[in-house]
């Protein structure tokens, strides 16, 4: 496997490990009228979108950070941050 291939493998893995742990969280934003949606990775950077009511609350900052960011280093620990564009 070249450089670039197993590069191109381990950003896939890493999407993979982070589409997982989000499906975990959905249920909790859903019950209260909200969701994410996974945008896409820019390095270890997670980008997410707040959907439903999360986009439009005041504590979707706290939700991002507490929340969403907090258990998605704690699954998949190569994440560094998580970004809500």
């Amino acid at each position: 496997m070249t450089e670039k291939e197993e590069e191109t493998q381990q950003t896939a893995d890493l999407r993979e490990a982070v589409e997982k742990s989000l499906q975990g969280i959905r249920p909790v934003l859903q019950a209260d009228g909200g969701d994410v949606q996974f945008v896409g990775l820019e390095g270890k950077v997670v980008k997410v979108r707040l959907m439903g009511a999360c986009a439009g609350c005041p504590f979707a900052q706290l939700t991002l950070q507490a929340g969403i960011e907090r258990r998605l280093k704690a699954e998949v620990p190569e994440v560094e941050r998580v970004e809500a564009v």
